[in-house]
């Protein structure tokens, strides 16, 4: 049954609705397990029922109208025991319950499988036999994994309110413009959204409309006539090499551009007001939907052509379209997979906030949002970004919720929620220019984390003692090459000169895992455990040499550089990387003459071998720098950009706070600087667990650093040394959150530890 399987997959997926969806499955399974009857139940979480949402073989006035609870007939049994239920003879099961208005008495044998997304059953899918029938194992299987691919196309419909919808099509289904993602750089931005795509990806252009309509109308024959000439330089090519009748298949990619062809429908659409790229990409997409849905394998093969010749013109139309692109000063920044070109195209001033439908919590661009303080929201998988341009769009960075079009009311307690958070900024600007000591007055520096130029004002603003991380990869990112050293020379000195006297620690490249850079890509089945950080430098000498040069003559005069050693897992790796620094330092001061102090280096503990190592590495360097965000992944083996498991990661399970522990013990007995560069660093209950634990220096997102200030000042090191050891030995992370939301629960504090109440508050308008 694989060739059935196969085929329903493929229609599914190019279903253009929900509704589709339903019919396709009842339709085809019915079809490929020769039943008299297919069905689907779908859960109404507002009255807890499995309710008929579609089938072939009862009565059609009946969807909609029946239904049943977890406790009623044999389609509640499917759900109540989130198993297949298999019967010869249904109506002598004590569960069987009979529905005269679906005309089932025909049916006998039984067969339901449940519908089950993560934990949760959303439904239920049977077919039905007129004859007495024991459906055999293949069979079920069959049905079963029909079921689970119907799962997440059910929890998609969930999230957008078509579910409610199907389920209760004459109630209000409640607001399906609020679609959910993961909370990833608190705040509320409000604005218009700004979308953002791939290049040539039919799924990825926004619905975009322009008034230049014969300008587009240009754009698109321009796009063909290069079209049509690269398909006929590939046929004439590959003449002599192909057979006659293969040949001919680029005589038909010809004619599908032609305007009495696909070209026709497309100046039609343009006409009506959209832009060519987007008309193209929704013609395109509908004829594929097409070719998918047909009988014959030849014409559904098909579909990959259309899908081919689709990119080709979609290539053509964005190399030469008009590179324009309007940013409002309330840009809301929206795309696929938001990455730090998109970020610095936009003027800092115009940003109100960013989504991205991939990554999580701890992605790159996750925590650059939280670095410049941006509300951001990152895996919003169930969202239509492509049709969001230009729309009123409510980013809600606390709850991780965004919400299209919101009505007046629901936008005016944001507003409120945005003014409190406004009032919450002036009065921590009041202790800027306090001391940075805990109540009983022991100092502790407060540095930033940085890496775009533009969050350099903030962190001068907010009182920063010094750069604990300046990510030199961001200017990698924005380049389309490797940047030569006396590119990033200049880069550098501009860093090192307005933060002076300052120390500036500065990273050396750390891409691989989430970062690739777009003209070195990375591809690896587990690029968190493969090529990344150090590993990807010192295979690359020319590209650290160059890197380490640049840093160096950048120094020259304000010899407050430090330079910085990511993703280390042995002392071979440090010894490596020191031998080629030092190497810089002769070639710069004895051969070349500069006058050059050599900076201090210190190796990021990120990695549970680290950890254990800390002694031994802090013999060959100067400092120490925990990155909190990839040691939690490391300790707890979860991908953090994978939805599935980022519940799972979270920065206080006590076996991260016993090697936070570890580590200053270890950097202390040999006498070495130690701080955390890490985002746990930003957060206020997170500041107080490191210094607790014996951390004197923390380096944050300019964003938190007078919350973090403020919060230390009102509390005693002592104070906080015993709020530590106190949860380090609870078992769990939710109870070490708990118990500090406990202790921290108090006049002065309470406001400054992030919460979602306020939020909460505003959705209840």
């Amino acid at each position: 049954m694989l060739e059935p399987l196969r085929r329903i997959v493929q229609e599914v997926n190019a279903a253009p609705d929900f509704s589709a969806v339903l019919e396709i499955i009842v339709e085809r399974v019915k079809h490929a397990m020769h039943t008299g009857m297919c069905s689907v139940y779908l859960l109404d979480r507002a009255t807890n029922r499995y309710v008929l949402s579609a089938t072939r073989g009862l009565l059609p006035e009946s969807v909609g109208k029946v239904a049943m609870t977890p406790d009623e007939g044999l389609v509640g049994l499917v759900a109540s025991r989130a198993e297949p239920v298999n019967l010869e003879h249904a109506e002598t099961h004590p569960r069987f319950a009979y529905f005269p208005e679906t005309g089932e008495e025909k049916f006998s044998s039984f067969l339901g499988a449940p519908i089950i997304h993560q934990r949760d059953v959303l439904g239920v899918l049977v077919v039905q036999q007129q004859e007495r029938r024991r459906f055999d194992e293949s069979e079920e299987a069959f049905l079963v994994t029909i079921s689970a691919q119907l799962a997440g196309v059910i929890a998609h419909a969930q999230a957008t309110g078509e579910l409610a919808r199907t389920t209760s099509p004459e109630a209000d289904a409640g607001p399906a413009n609020i679609y959910a993602g993961i909370a990833s750089a608190p705040g509320v931005g409000i604005g218009r959204a700004v979308v953002v795509s791939s290049p040539a990806d039919l799924y990825a252009v926004p619905k975009r409309r322009s008034e230049d309509t014969e300008g587009e109308l240009e754009l698109f024959r321009h796009a063909l006539e290069r079209t049509q000439a690269d398909v006929h330089s590939t046929k004439n090519d590959l003449k002599g090499i192909l057979s006659t009748e293969e040949l001919e298949m680029f005589d038909v990619y010809l004619r599908m551009l032609e305007d009495n062809s696909l070209g026709g429908e497309v100046i039609a659409l343009i006409r009506d007001g959209f832009t060519a790229q987007s008309a193209w990409s929704q013609i395109i997409i509908e004829h594929i939907r097409t070719f998918t849905r047909m009988e014959s394998e030849y014409l559904r093969e098909r579909a990959s052509d259309v899908r081919d010749l689709g990119r080709r013109v979609l290539e053509h139309l964005q190399q030469t379209a008009r590179p324009v692109q309007v940013y409002p000063q309330d840009t809301i920044l929206i795309g696929e997979d938001l990455a730090a070109p998109h970020l610095a195209a936009v003027p800092f001033d115009n940003i109100r906030a960013m989504v991205s439908v991939r990554g999580s919590h701890n992605s790159h661009m996750a925590i650059i949002g939280r670095s410049m303080g941006i509300p951001t929201v990152m895996g919003a998988v169930d969202l239509p970004w492509a049709e969001l341009e230009g729309h009123l769009v409510i980013v809600d960075g606390h709850m991780g919720h965004i919400l299209i079009d919101p009505s007046p009311e629901v936008e005016r307690a944001y507003q409120e929620v945005f003014r409190k958070e406004q009032d919450l900024a002036a009065d921590l600007l009041g202790t800027r220019d306090e001391p940075s000591v805990t109540a009983s007055g022991d100092a502790i520096s407060l540095w930033v984390n940085t890496g775009l130029r533009v969050d350099t004002k903030l962190s001068l603003e907010m009182g920063a003692a010094g750069v604990g991380l300046y990510r030199t990869e961001i200017p990698f990112f924005l380049q389309e090459r490797f940047p030569s050293e006396e590119e990033q020379r200049v880069i550098y000195r501009d860093q090192l000169t307005m933060y002076a006297p300052r120390p500036v620690t500065m990273r050396t490249l750390d891409i691989g895992g989430d970062k690739a850079l777009p003209y070195f890509p990375i591809k690896e089945e587990n690029p968190f455990l493969g090529w990344r950080g150090i590993r990807v430098t010192l295979d690359h000498p020319e590209i650290f040499l160059a890197q380490v040069r640049a840093m160096m003559r950048a120094s020259e005069g304000i010899d407050n550089l430090r330079i910085l050693l990511p993703m280390i897992s042995s002392v071979q790796e440090v010894d490596s990387s020191l031998a080629l620094i030092n190497r810089v330092y002769t070639e710069l001061t004895v051969e070349e003459g500069y006058r050059i102090r050599m900076p201090k280096v210190g190796v990021m503990i990120e990695v549970p071998a680290a950890v254990y190592q800390a002694r031994e590495l802090a013999r060959r360097v100067d400092f120490l720098s925990v990155g909190t965000n990839d040691l939690t992944q490391y300790l707890l083996a979860v991908d953090r950009n994978n939805p599935r498991v980022a519940a799972l990661y979270h920065a206080y399970h006590p076996a991260l706070l016993k090697a936070l522990r570890d580590v200053v013990r270890d950097a202390a007995a040999m006498n070495r600087e130690v701080s955390v560069c890490g985002e746990m660093a930003g957060d206020p209950m997170g500041a107080v667990l490191l210094v607790g634990l014996g951390y004197r220096t923390l380096s944050m997102s300019a964003s938190n650093l007078l919350r973090v200030k403020a919060v230390l000042r009102q509390l005693k090191t002592a104070e906080m040394t015993v709020i530590a050891a106190r949860v380090c030995e609870l078992p769990d992370a939710s109870d070490v959150k708990a118990e500090l939301q406990r202790t921290l629960d108090r006049p002065g504090i309470a406001r400054l530890i992030r919460s979602d109440r306020p939020v909460q508050q505003a959705n209840r308008h």
